[in-house]
């Protein structure tokens, strides 16, 4: 008997739709307050997802939800390096 492996699912924190993790961004803030994004998706701290696309960034950039869903502000570099990694 084969057994099959779950894929674990994650939410857009903009678009609320659930993707599987590679699908998704991870923007994370580390424990000293540092944001920056998560290629691994396995760096500490607090994570929150977005989808892989340009609209969707820059939505959460104007609503500012990942500053609410990180607690802290987010610097334009890491929109950029998002965009960036979105259009790849």
């Amino acid at each position: 008997m084969n057994k099959v492996r779950k894929i674990p699912l994650r939410k857009c924190v903009v678009t609320n739709e659930r993707f599987e993790k590679r699908q998704l961004l991870r923007v994370v803030r580390s424990p000293e307050g540092v944001v920056s994004v998560d290629p691994t998706g396995k760096a500490n701290g607090r994570g929150a997802y977005l989808k892989k696309d340009v609209a969707v960034i820059l939505q959460a950039k104007k609503t500012k939800v990942l500053e609410r869903h990180l607690e802290t502000p987010i610097p334009d570099a890491v929109y950029d390096d998002l965009i960036k990694k979105a259009a790849e």
